[in-house]
């Protein structure tokens, strides 16, 4: 049976059915999150004195594809010494008098363009030698990064 009826409910319905099927599904990528790192080479590199401010400057490291959101993270950074030579501080020989110096935790917001600096005021009665410049960033789960750099503090001139 050949109906015109018939033909005409098959052209109405294979759109329908069509209609009804599962919609592909898009994959979303995943985007990283700002990575941050410290320091640059500026805010190690030179000596300072007793009563000067070290601030050390976050480099931020954006992905490339736009979207990420940054996850709540803590930056944070303590001097510690003096060490009478470089060796000694890379060993970690404990030495007698060793004071730590730190900074406020900074807790950036990840937004394009920002630049987190952490401050540390170097004690006035800061002893000349060598300080340990320990950075750390605290992710979600406490997961830690960290560095080290050497700091030179030189005696007041």
């Amino acid at each position: 049976m050949n109906s015109p009826h018939l033909r005409l409910l098959s052209c109405l319905a294979v759109p329908l059915l069509a209609a009804c099927g599962a919609e592909p599904s898009e994959t979303v990528a995943e985007v990283p999150p700002p990575a941050y790192t410290c320091c640059e080479d500026l805010d190690v590199d030179r000596p300072y004195q007793p009563g000067q401010t070290l601030t050390v400057q976050w480099t931020v490291e954006s992905p490339d594809e736009p979207g990420s959101t940054s996850p709540q993270v803590e930056l944070t950074a303590r001097l510690m010494g003096p060490y009478g030579k470089v060796d000694d501080l890379k060993a970690a020989s404990a030495a007698p008098g060793l004071v730590t110096f730190t900074a406020t935790p900074v807790r950036p917001s990840g937004t394009p363009g920002e630049r987190p600096a952490s401050t540390i005021v170097i004690g006035s009665d800061a002893k000349p030698g060598f300080y340990d410049l320990v950075t750390s960033v605290i992710g979600d789960g406490n997961t830690t990064a960290s560095g080290s750099s050497i700091i030179q503090v030189a005696p007041k001139p």
